[in-house]
């Protein structure tokens, strides 16, 4: 059986090397962070510092499809997170009047911070007899047969060479296996890239009275607040009360830059719809800095213009295969999918021959791709309207749409225009087959193509925007109040 080096130990690596040693497969992960503390869950995984994670530090959310891969692949560590306080979000409970239907069961997501996540994972795979976990060590290199595209082994910084018949760079958006197969004078295809032109900043908060009823609704089902004209503020309860405010905005956009200090940031919370009762005082207090983040690009690596022929023995997942729009929160989801279907395909393949490599890429095409291209569409959709509203002349010229395609070999359909998209979002306020359809693609249980591609969905649509009304809701504040509030707030550093 084919010993495999996993070259980072985040989500998917960690969920790849827990279903290969399920398998019996012989794994070593090599992971440059160190190892997280031991004790108590919830206590170790605050304390676990990962610098070269710093995305693990920000709200993440496990959507249906994630539920959905651990409920399949790894019920014990689904059960372990819920033991340490993960709970489980029936999203039907938002859904308009009317009939369940079967896969409504589906509609579910895990509210959990990902350092919780991890750890659970961490333990899981590190448990297994066959799987060992070596921290602090960083792959620097892979080690190739003399004759072929096949790789044979890595190289750490500490100058060990390790033989193995397959290796795995799950080393995050950094995706290291570039250089490293550049260094070894193997070429590949280049990356697909499109900019996710978002500006991040991030609050995590815990509820002073855990028995208490939530502050406010949750007008998302699993999540408060929205997508708006010129910026987004959504909240995402997680465990044991803990909650996550994060606000999107134009990168560049020097005003809504102050929401990096406390003061600036509560003050945007309390003119944002439903997150003003989250944020008072009495009812919460935070329990770490604002953090900002720069969102990296949506990239799908290897599937640009180039040499297509596989490279033997090497493979990619989680984030350095595909990253998508972080505002949609389909990355540990995917993660998860990518990474439990890889082990599978390794399972039918133990050469770890080109036939893997062939299998994998299709893996890719089916599961990863179609996210790249909504990931573009959205980013330069919002960025759009963003720009617009804040008086800012327009970007670059959008690219021409990919055309969507649904797995399974099925027909190729142009991609969805923008006015069809907006009312099945109107609709699904009030019609549940609406509101199913475009569940399913907001939580990745299915693409947009396959759900526009059902006529039933579509009829629905088409009746609701005969007879469209404006959204009703509270509304966001304007740009101009909302700018003008956070930057009357700079100046003053003292509030926690």
């Amino acid at each position: 059986m084919t010993s495999t080096v996993i070259a980072g130990g985040g989500t998917a690596g960690l969920a790849l090397a827990l279903a290969l040693g399920a398998r019996g497969h012989r794994v070593r992960v090599l992971e440059r962070g160190g190892p997280p503390p031991q004790g108590p869950v919830l206590q170790s995984a605050g304390r676990w510092e990962r610098p070269g994670v710093p995305q693990a530090g920000h709200d993440h959310i496990l959507n249906a499809l994630g539920v959905r891969m651990l409920r399949t692949h790894a019920p014990a560590v689904l059960d372990a997170a819920l033991a340490e306080g993960a709970r489980l979000a029936d999203l039907t409970a938002a859904a308009p009047p009317g009939p369940a239907e079967p896969g409504d069961e589906d509609l579910v997501t895990l509210l959990v911070r990902r350092s919780v996540l991890d750890l659970v994972l961490h333990r899981a795979a590190s448990a297994l007899p066959r799987v060992s976990v070596s921290h602090r060590t960083t792959v620097r290199g892979v080690l190739t047969a003399p004759t072929g595209r096949r790789v044979t082994g890595v190289v750490t910084d500490g100058g060990e060479r390790i033989p193995a018949g397959l290796v795995v760079d799950a080393s995050g958006r950094r995706a290291a296996s570039r250089s490293w197969l550049a260094a070894a004078g193997v070429p590949e295809a280049a990356d697909l890239s499109g900019p996710s032109r978002l500006h991040a900043f991030g609050r995590f908060y815990r509820l002073r009275d855990p028995d208490g009823p939530p502050p406010g609704p949750l007008n998302r089902a699993n999540a408060a607040g929205g997508i708006w004209d010129h910026y987004s503020a959504v909240l995402h309860p997680a465990d044991n009360e803990v909650f996550a405010i994060t606000f999107g905005a134009l990168p560049g956009d020097r005003a809504m830059a102050a929401l990096r200090t406390p003061a600036a940031f509560t003050a945007a919370c309390r003119l944002s719809p439903y997150l003003a009762a989250w944020v008072d005082e009495g009812t919460a207090r935070p329990i770490g800095p604002v953090r900002a983040i720069a969102m990296p690009p949506n990239v799908l690596r290897g599937a640009g213009p180039g040499l297509r022929a596989p490279v033997a023995g090497l493979l990619r997942t989680g984030d350095a295969a595909c990253v998508t729009d972080p505002m949609f929160g389909r990355g540990l989801s995917l993660a998860l999918a990518h990474a439990f279907g890889l082990a599978e395909l390794i399972g039918e393949h133990p050469a770890a021959d080109e036939r893997l490599a062939l299998a994998a890429a299709d893996l890719a095409d089916r599961l990863l791709r179609p996210w790249y291209e909504e990931g573009v569409r959205d980013s330069r959709s919002r960025a759009e309207r963003w720009r617009a509203a804040a008086g800012a002349p327009p970007g670059p010229g959008p690219a021409a749409p990919a055309p969507l395609v649904p797995p399974e070999g099925g027909p190729t359909v142009a991609p969805v225009p923008g006015p069809v998209r907006t009312a099945a979002l109107a609709a699904a306020a009030a019609d549940r087959t609406v509101w199913r359809g475009i569940t399913r693609i907001g939580t990745s249980l299915a693409t947009p193509a396959e759900v526009f591609a059902d006529p039933v969905f579509t009829a629905r649509v088409r009746v609701a925007r005969a007879g469209a009304r404006a959204p009703g809701g509270p509304r966001p504040p304007a740009y101009a109040a909302l700018r003008g509030a956070i930057t009357a707030r700079v100046p003053d550093r003292k509030e926690g």
